[in-house]
């Protein structure tokens, strides 16, 4: 019977549980042959017998009972989708209910025994025993079943492909994923295979400015910048090759009113089983402000912040294409110019710095006039411009573009309320030398527009070799002159200061001249200028300003003069400029013990005018310690003679171009003629420079100029000439007044005839 039972549900539920229920099934009928045969070994008589087929009717009911229940409940379980926890404590508690059954059938036994006879009460205790049992068992298993479906629940978890939910945990998520597709903060559009948009989020929409009837019209890939689209559809393919694989690309979209929008489109397949390769999902996320920061930093790195042009790097960029097609091919020809402001540092200071941009836009501006389209100019320095000048049919047609260049800035610009007139120098460096990189060119052009500056400004020059050349020579004597003081390579020559009255050796002008070790004596006209521009006229300039003091200290104790000579000493604009400089001089005067009286600093009018309340302030001070004051070449700057009378000057010293040329040109005469005259109505001294003739010095006579040098007189001496000199004034008179009874000219011939005096230039 419980065979039977079990193949019957083997056959009807086909469940894993298949071995447990036909186990669970045969316990009974072992429990019954057991008992049956141990009833018949014991019991002889028929009365006992009978007895033992009342026992058997009871196991058999139980027996039948419990095998159809489980069958019935299995089978249930199995095919209708019951919860698994009720499958999983059927089957873990058929152990328990077989020795539940086989306790019961013990008792039902044991009340046959007690009835004796088999009746229908026998029948009746062993049906109730059977269905209490019954109900007591499906009791305690439902009661069980419903509390693990509520713990179950609780924990509110999910398999996917396990199980079927819900219907209302179907339509739950199919709600939340509606809310985040429409709410997300990204724009987000489903997008059929064909690229039509099946579904678009109220962010896309705001992203694109259109509404979402508009977008559902549209076919994804048209909503594309035309830059951007060969990458997306590659984004796509690769998206529908990988199956569920992201692909995110930086593209450009275009806005419902035409300007571009960048954003990060991220793209993959759908990831749901019914609608999974029919279509595919775009994020896209603005990426607009973070692109236009980046193309700003790139900007700014490769163009000036103030024009707008490019900058030396993006030049040095073009310039490099340039060279490389030139070393392609011959035929190619290009040149570099190199352009500068003239006076620009005047303009800046006196204007204001603010003045100063604007005048740079405004050369920028007209700079890019003036070049052809594939021309590229740049900002490579405060006030000064490169351009390249490609595909030239020969090097002339720079030259003509630099004329152009140069006639468009010479025109006036207004500023502010302010007429500008402004020019430049131009350096050529065109490609025929051959150039393989360019900081070469660019070196080459830079040397050419400073040719055109010393050349006097407002000029283009074309660059050759001779220039560079002379430009590692300007470089190299610069180093030298670094280490010239430290190596005691400078000396003074004393150029003699003489009354015109009465030819008296009034003093000494100390001119500075340098003694190279390879190179010999070096002009002044190429080292001042130098040490000017690098500073290094500050210490060269205390460094004379010591000697001259200490060699005129030494002469007026050793040839003591019945009138005291003076020694006169140049003021550098940058010495003039220090805030020490009263101090330095104070302590140069008292470390030599020279009489103040015998020092004369001059200066030239250009330095005081540049600042004339510090200059007057200056000036007193050092009038205050007691030396005297010279302005140097007066006439040649731009002074005003009514601020002249503010400044405490002892002399005013007439410049050479002036006296050289009075002879040939009235105006010149009158010139120094009015000089003298307002030198003599405020009390000052006049001494001419550049003396070189017996008619010169005539006129300067007549004039009543007081006192003259120049090499009418003497050329500058070496120390031992001018002690020569000193010690025929006190032997033998004055020699300058006997040069000039005997008529002989120069002087210094008759003076110093075993001193070699060396031919170099007199410079201030």
């Amino acid at each position: 019977m419980a065979a039977a039972s079990g193949a019957v549900y083997a056959f009807v539920g086909r469940s894993k549980t298949m071995a447990s229920v036909l186990s669970n099934s045969a316990v009974p009928a072992i429990s019954v042959f057991l008992v049956y045969k141990a009833s018949t070994f014991y019991i002889e008589s028929p009365a006992g017998l009978i007895h033992s087929q009342h026992l058997l009717v009871t196991l058999c009911l139980l027996s039948i009972s419990q095998a159809a229940f489980h069958f019935i409940a299995a089978g249930v379980n199995t095919n209708h989708g019951a919860p698994d926890v009720l499958r999983r404590f059927s089957v873990g508690s058929y152990l328990r209910t077989c020795l539940t059954y086989f306790v019961l059938a013990s008792a039902s036994g044991f009340i046959v025994k007690l009835t004796s006879t088999f009746d229908l009460s026998t029948l009746h205790v062993a049906v109730a025993l059977c269905a209490g049992t019954l109900l007591i068992y499906l009791y305690a298993l439902l009661k069980s079943a419903r509390a693990s479906v509520v713990a179950d629940d609780s924990e509110n978890e999910f398999h996917p492909g396990e199980d079927t939910l819900p219907l209302e945990k179907v339509q739950e998520g199919a709600e939340l994923y509606r809310s985040a597709f429409e709410n997300a903060s990204i724009g987000m559009a489903l997008m059929s295979l064909k690229g039509n948009c099946l579904r678009v989020n109220q962010s896309l929409s705001n992203l694109l400015g259109y509404s979402f009837a508009e977008l559902q019209l549209f076919n994804f890939q048209t909503l594309i910048h035309p830059d951007a689209i060969g990458k997306v559809r590659a984004a796509l393919s690769q998206t529908l090759n990988d199956g569920t694989a992201i692909q995110r690309i930086e593209s450009k979209f275009i806005h419902k009113d035409g300007h571009e929008i960048w954003a990060l489109c991220d793209i993959s397949n759908g990831n749901y089983k019914q609608s999974e390769g029919e279509h595919l999902i775009i994020q896209v996320q603005d990426n607009t402000e973070r692109k236009r920061s980046e193309e700003s930093l790139i900007r700014n790195a490769f163009h000036d912040a103030l024009t707008g042009l490019p900058n030396r790097a993006l030049f040095i960029d073009h310039l490099q294409l340039a060279i490389d097609r030139t070393q392609r091919r011959e035929d190619q020809i290009y040149a570099v110019l190199f352009i500068d402001i003239d006076r620009f540092k005047v303009i800046n200071d006196t204007m204001g710095h603010l003045i100063g941009d604007h005048l740079l836009v405004e050369i920028a501006r007209r700079l890019e006039s003036c070049l052809r389209p594939g021309d590229t100019i740049a900002r490579v320095g405060g006030d000064e411009f490169t351009v390249l000048l490609e595909d030239l049919e020969d090097e002339p047609e720079a030259i003509s573009i630099a004329h152009r260049i140069q006639k468009e800035l010479s025109a006036s610009i207004i500023l502010d309320g302010h007429e500008i007139f402004n020019t430049v120098s131009v350096g050529i460096a065109p490609s025929s030398a051959g150039y393989d990189s360019p900081a070469h060119i660019m070196r080459d052009a830079d040397t050419a527009m400073y040719r055109a500056k010393l050349m006097g400004k407002n000029r283009h020059e074309i660059f050759d070799k001779a220039m560079h050349e002379a430009a590692v020579g300007l470089l190299q004597l610069e180093t030298d002159l670094r280490h010239a003081l430290e190596r005691d390579e400078f000396f003074i020559h004393y150029q003699p200061i003489v009354s015109l009255d009465n030819f008296r050796l009034c003093g000494f002008e100390a001119l500075v001249r340098w003694r190279h070790p390879e190179r010999g004596l070096i002009s002044p006209m190429d080292f001042i200028p130098l040490a000017e521009e690098t500073g290094q006229i500050i210490s060269i300039g205390q460094w004379v300003l010591r000697q001259a003091c200490k060699q005129m200290h030494k002469w007026q104790r050793q040839y003591g003069m019945e009138n005291p000579l003076f020694i006169s000493v140049n003021l550098s604009g940058k010495q003039f400029a220090q805030s020490d400089l009263i101090e330095q001089v104070k302590n140069i005067i008292t470390e030599t013990r020279l009489n103040p009286r015998g020092l004369k600093l001059e200066i030239t009018e250009t330095v005081v005018m540049e600042n004339i309340e510090m200059a007057t302030q200056m000036l007193q001070q050092l009038r205050d310690l007691g030396v005297q004051l010279s302005i140097d070449d007066f006439g040649t700057g731009y002074s005003s003679l009514s601020y002249l009378h503010r400044f405490p000057i002892d002399t005013l010293k007439v410049d050479k171009s002036f006296v050289m040329a009075m002879v040939d040109n009235n105006e010149n005469i009158e010139i120094v003629r009015t000089i003298i005259m307002l030198a003599q109505n405020l009390g000052m001294d006049v001494i001419a420079e550049g003396i070189e003739t017996k008619e010169q010095l005539a006129l300067l006579r007549k004039l009543k100029c007081e006192k003259g040098q120049g090499y009418y007189f003497s050329k500058p001496l070496e120390k031992a000439a001018a002690e020569n000199l000193l010690s025929d004034t006190c032997t033998e008179g004055n020699p300058f007044k006997r040069a000039q009874e005997s008529n002989r000219k120069p002087v210094v011939n008759t003076l110093v005839k075993s001193i070699k005096i060396a031919p170099v230039e007199d410079v201030a």
